[in-house]
This record gives structure tokens, sequence and C-alpha cells, in this order.
């Protein structure tokens, strides 16, 4: 074998190793970690490709090899959006920076894929969780009667799952409280003077779309204000502008509408100044979430403002914890809070 100068250009990895050797990934993996199933003879020769090679496994992979599940040192992540609307979704981009943070700390990976539906979803993990690529998963977007649940219970898969036990089965779960946040934002609007509130929500069949959509029409009776239209959409700027153009349009005109993302509160922004409203003197705005996007218009949006990037750090720890078997119990991350910006006012006539 040549000097160990001589070693190939780039990374080395495990199957630079398997390949001087004439061995399998497999192979080398039993060697390296002196554990039965390859000869004194076939382990001699590998340790000799390890040493000329200079090859070191990942922190990682070495941390998780003594895990329950001796996985892979890779996290699964598997979000059923089209590729070009995650990359303007400002939530996943804080979420998933939440999670990579975490990752970091522990020298690991994520392993990210979009899918068209759950059922994709299912197989995708399914897939993962039986080529052991994955230590764990974080399911994200979570349905009413969610199949996932189920399925990938079944199959042993660690999870985590981001939504509302009333949810998530027997996964471990870490949610927001969607609805004391909406009772928050209606007492405000009705504070103001609105009597007329309406909302552009995600997707319908979603478990935290059914509880904010509940929440709202629960908080507008107690306070005695006009019964509440929801919208659902995509979560996209496109969808999100069509529903406030609808609301807008109506003999019933809102005079406040709440949005379930940051996106769709600017597109129904931009559908205000399109249709000759003023905002807030003729329409009421409020985010959610708060990314950057709400400071940067005119007039700055009002917000339910929470710590995305804390919640994907706070997931991706619970999820550390049960890959390893740790006592992990499931809990909120703190309720979203209001922050009102220029986007909202009381309601034209309200104080003329």
């Amino acid at each position: 074998m040549s000097e160990p100068q001589a070693r190939r250009p780039g990374r080395v990895t495990i199957n630079d190793v398997a390949a001087l050797a004439g061995v399998s990934r497999g192979a080398v993996s039993l060697a390296f970690n002196n554990r039965p199933g390859v000869s004194e003879a076939t382990r001699e020769r590998i340790m000799t490709a390890v040493a000329e090679l200079g090859w070191v496994p990942s922190q990682a992979a070495t941390k998780l090899s003594g895990s329950a599940t001796g996985a892979a040192d890779t996290i699964g992540l598997v979000i059923s959006r089209p590729a070009r609307q995650l990359g303007l979704e400002p939530f996943y981009m804080e979420f998933i920076s939440g999670v990579e943070s975490v990752l970091e700390e522990h020298g690991c990976s994520l392993l990210l894929h979009l899918v068209r539906d759950t059922a994709q979803e299912i197989a995708v993990h399914h897939a993962w969780w039986q080529s052991r690529r994955i230590a764990g998963s974080i399911l994200v977007d979570i349905q009413q009667n969610d199949p996932r649940v189920t399925e990938l219970a079944a199959i042993g898969l660690p999870a985590v799952a981001v939504g509302h036990p009333s949810l998530t089965g027997g996964f471990t779960s870490v949610w927001t409280d969607d609805e004391a946040a909406v009772h928050e934002a209606v007492r405000y609007l009705a504070a103001l003077g609105h009597r007329r509130i309406a909302r552009v929500g995600g997707h319908a069949g979603l478990g935290h779309t059914l509880i904010r959509t509940a929440a709202l029409n629960a908080i507008v009776a107690e306070l005695g204000l006009e019964a509440a239209r929801s919208l659902t959409t995509d979560y996209s700027g496109e969808q999100g502008a069509r529903a406030t153009r609808s609301l807008l349009a109506s003999a019933e005109r809102p005079t406040a509408i709440i949005y379930d993302n940051d996106i769709m509160a600017v597109a129904g922004l931009s559908v205000a100044a399109e249709m000759g409203l003023r905002v807030p003197r003729d329409i009421s705005l409020i985010a959610w979430d708060d990314s950057q996007l709400c400071q940067l218009t005119h007039p700055t949006l009002s917000a339910m403002s929470h710590d995305v990037f804390g919640f994907g750090a706070d997931v991706t720890r619970r999820l550390f914890d049960v890959v390893h078997r740790r006592d992990v119990s499931s809990g909120p991350v703190p309720t979203p809070v209001l922050l009102p910006r220029g986007s909202s006012a009381p309601p034209r006539g309200a104080t003329d």
C-alpha cells in the first residue's frame, strides 16, 4: 500500500476504506468498532486501509452508534410543499434553522425531503427507517386522524410530532397554544371596535387550522361579534391574495383580517392597496409568525409573534431524548404574543 500522504484528494469516506480493503462498508464498520463478524485477517487488512487513508468516522456516527437505534447520524424531515413555495415561506426557514442549530451541536445532519402528499411521506419514512438512514424523524403539519400516527408508530420510528397532543397519538409532541393566540388577537381587535373579523387560514385538513377556526368561532360568539368567515388556502401568497380579494369584495366586508402566515398577510396588504383601501383606516391586518417580512412592509404588520427558531430547536432536542430513550415528555412552547404595529387600528367610524 502507498504512503499515508498519497491519499486521494477530498474527504475520505468509509467507501474509500472499503474499496481499498476489498470489503463491504458493513465489514469496515464491524472491524473499526471491534465487533464480531469479520476474520482477524480481514480486520487487519481493513485497519491497515484505515491507517493509510487517515479515515476517521464522523463524530455523530460514533455518538449514535451507541444509541438505542444504532441508526445513522441523520435526522429526517419530510414536508408536503412545492419546493418553490417552501423557499418563500418564512416559518419553515426559521424552523429548519432552529433544527440545524441543535444538529450542529450533536455533529448530526438533516435529511430533508419534499413530497406531494401524506401517502408519499409515509413511504419515504418507511424507506429511511428500514434502510437505517435516519436515527429518527420530525413530523410536521399533523392532520386530524393523521395516518402517519398509526403507520409510523407501527414500524417503531422514533419521532417527535409538531402538533397538539390530541392529534399526535403516542408520539412525543410539541405545539403552540393556537387557541389562546387566536383569542388574544380577536380580543385586541374587538377592543379597538372591530365587530366583523375574518381569517385567511391554511390547509383545511391540518390540525392547527381546525383548532384556529374553532377558536375564532368560539371567541367571536363569546364577545357578541358578527359570525367570522374563515377561508382556507395552501399558505401561498397567490392564494392568500385571492382569499383577501374575495373577502374585501364581499357585501359584508370585514374590517379586520387575521392571516395564518406572514407571506399571505403581505399579499393581503398589496390587495388592499390594489382595491383602493387604506390600511389600517379601512381594513386592519394581523399576520402570524412575525418574520422579518412584517417589519419591511408599509405600514408594518401587526403580528402574532413567536420564536420559530426556538420552536425548531426545542423539537430537535426532544427528538434526541426520544432516540436515546431518555425521559421525555410532550409540552407546549410559549404562546404567540400579539405585537401591534401599523396595520391595525380602530375601524373607520369607530372614533369619528
